[in-house]
């Protein structure tokens, strides 16, 4: 089994379900690093992808002279740096926008919609999800305020509010594209079909650790 070098706090709820789930996946040894979210939105905020490929690459440096041999971010808006990253990362990448493109393609869905960030789904997901049509809502400014508000501890209300959004949509699917959706979204609730970005996102994480 492979060590892990997680990258947290981007946001810190997040950050606890992904260890609760690797814990009881049982992944072995793993150091987690909290990183500063309001530092690193602020290089999101400004578009400066190397400044924030900068950064990460210090913190898989700090957890790979640690002993750290796997890294991933446990938060979805930090992969708008992920190429900028591969080239200069201490330690290869569970990359979560690639894990979500395999899934939509293995699902067949061929036109679907993000639920995260302004800088997510506007995006399109940083233009990675080549041959799937992204739609792009008209209610943007309102998934991401509703999803800022789970980031910071929101619950029932908000996730109402991107189900009522998600049921309006003409797409195959919804992409949870927002680790923190995963804090009030699950298989008991969902009733619109959708991609669970941190659930693929973990499982890949594991195939990488015991590969």
């Amino acid at each position: 089994m492979r060590k892990l070098g997680l990258i947290g706090g981007l946001g810190p709820g997040a950050t606890i379900h992904y260890y609760r789930e690797l814990a009881e996946s049982n992944a072995g040894e793993m150091l987690l690093i909290h990183a500063d979210m309001a530092y690193g939105l602020s290089f999101v905020e400004r578009g400066d992808r190397d400044g924030l490929a900068s950064y990460f690459a210090r913190l898989i440096g700090r957890m790979a002279d640690g002993g750290a041999e796997v890294a991933a971010i446990s938060a979805i808006t930090p992969h708008i740096c992920i190429r900028e990253l591969e080239k200069i990362t201490p330690l290869p990448l569970v990359n979560i926008v690639t894990g979500i493109a395999s899934e939509i393609r293995a699902r067949g869905y061929r036109r679907v919609a993000l639920f995260g960030t302004r800088f997510v789904v506007q995006s399109r997901m940083f233009g990675m999800l080549e041959g799937v049509e992204v739609i792009v809502p008209e209610q943007v400014e309102l998934i991401h305020e509703t999803y800022m508000r789970i980031v910071n501890g929101a619950g029932d209300e908000a996730r109402e509010t991107l189900a009522r959004i998600a049921k309006t949509l003409p797409v195959d699917a919804i992409v949870l594209a927002g680790t923190d959706l995963s804090l009030v979204f699950n298989k008991s609730n969902i009733d619109f079909p959708c991609v669970d970005g941190a659930e693929v996102h973990l499982r890949a994480i594991m195939r990488e650790l015991t590969a």
